[in-house]
């Protein structure tokens, strides 16, 4: 029976009751799909995974926690009309915005975009139970079921807290002191910062642009040539696109989050999880050679991930509760010390062809933010095909810039290729 706090990280990502910050997963296919191997695929799904059984309690106690309710309703499906080939996403900005709220309500819902012979399906989780894999996860889980409903999915135990990844070795007692005085910097550093009013005002919006597949080939067979990796040139060629549209508003820094599984092997790959460990990246002050770039972002990227503590990061983070409104409201507030945040999730790995629909494509997922500094990007990468979403927020970064920088970075890479 779950009831734990949430944990630092997820309690950043919930932000507070009124606030939603949702990731939307869609995946468009070809073919019949039966409503009711939607409702069996997605009582099956939410029977693995614990997490789909809870709710968040935010008024029981001092920080909000996650509770398994035993009469939890099933996860809602959601059918709409499909009319043009851009319904997804503007079906995808709508629940944004829709908040997860009601005692007994699930932490996921189903948009099914129902046309004739196409359609598109969209996962829709909050931020603090999942991450890209996660949506991967689901999605996977969902096309199997909708094909076959006889297909058996294991069940897993969901963690108590994060002394559940902790080694035995691990010495609590040094790290206590250790987190006690990044605790109280903490405290001073918030103390000593002036309180903002600064706040978005405009609308979130996403840009969304499909590579082909052969320049998606061409860019992955130019980095393989170069000993570089299609992150890091796509990071080199993003930060070098902000500096020519924003002159001296760019930063030359990038945030890119780590997917956790890589370094605590017991949260497996099928487990919804929502922390993410993010590394910062820097552009080479005064070069403007792309390559050059990439090398050293390459260098910087292997050194950081070499160098992370990700179990002892989730250590931390757990003694950082007091000081959590508080990094909240700085979020809200600063424009931060860097261009964008950049996940790059790679090779999408879901089966194209099911014995009664095809894939046609994978949209890499899409999330609005209410970061002062809410520029995202996400790249995925289906059908040998890059796939990409911007989003920002019309104040803090106007759509019609987002969309120089996006054709800026893609001159850039153009003329690399």
């Amino acid at each position: 029976m779950i009831k734990r706090p949430l944990m630092m990280v997820e309690r950043i990502m919930y932000v507070d009751p009124e606030t939603p910050v949702n990731c939307i997963f869609t995946v468009k296919i070809d073919g019949t799909l039966p409503e009711q191997n939607f409702k069996t695929a997605l009582e099956k799904i939410q029977q693995k995974h614990p997490m789909l059984r809870t709710v968040i309690d935010y008024k029981s106690e001092k920080y909000p926690f996650f509770v398994e309710e035993k009469d939890i309703t099933p996860i809602p499906l959601r059918i709409v009309e499909r009319k043009t080939d851009e319904d997804w996403l503007l079906e995808s900005q709508k629940e944004w915005y829709r908040l997860f709220e009601g005692e007994k309500q699930p932490l996921a819902r189903l948009v099914w975009i129902k046309g004739q012979h196409t359609s598109e399906i969209l996962w829709v989780m909050p931020h603090c139970i999942s991450d890209g894999t996660t949506g991967v996860t689901l999605m996977q889980e969902l096309l199997s079921l909708v094909d076959d409903p006889s297909v058996k999915l294991e069940s897993y135990e969901a963690f108590e807290s994060v002394n559940d990844f902790l080694p035995s070795d691990f010495n609590a007692g040094i790290r206590k002191y250790k987190a006690g005085l990044y605790l109280l910097f903490a405290k001073v550093f918030f103390m000593m910062q002036r309180k903002s009013k600064k706040r978005n005002l405009g609308e979130n919006y996403a840009i969304h642009w499909k590579m082909s597949p052969e320049i998606t080939a061409e860019t992955v067979a130019k980095c393989k040539a170069h000993g570089i990796s299609v992150h890091a040139l796509l990071c080199s060629t993003f930060m070098q696109a902000f500096q020519e549209i924003k002159r001296e508003q760019a930063k030359g820094r990038v945030i890119s989050p780590v997917d956790v599984r890589h370094f605590i092997p017991e949260i497996k790959q099928d487990h919804l999880f929502a922390f993410a460990p993010t590394i910062e990246l820097t552009l080479k002050k005064g070069s403007k050679d792309l390559l050059d770039n990439a090398k050293e972002i390459k260098k910087d990227i292997v050194q950081k991930i070499g160098n992370m503590e990700t179990r002892e990061l989730l250590w931390m983070g757990e003694r950082m509760h007091p000081i959590v409104d508080r990094m909240i409201s700085m979020l809200k507030s600063s424009e931060g010390g860097h261009d964008v945040t950049f996940s790059n999730m790679g090779k999408i790995n879901i089966s194209n062809d099911y014995k009664n629909f095809r894939i046609e494509t994978i949209f890499s997922p899409t999330v609005a933010f209410p970061w002062l500094n809410s520029n995202t990007l996400v790249t995925t990468t289906y059908n040998q095909q890059m796939d990409f979403a911007f989003m920002s927020n019309e104040h803090f970064l106007p759509k019609e810039e987002a969309k120089q920088i996006k054709d800026k970075a893609l001159e850039l890479l153009t003329t690399f290729l």
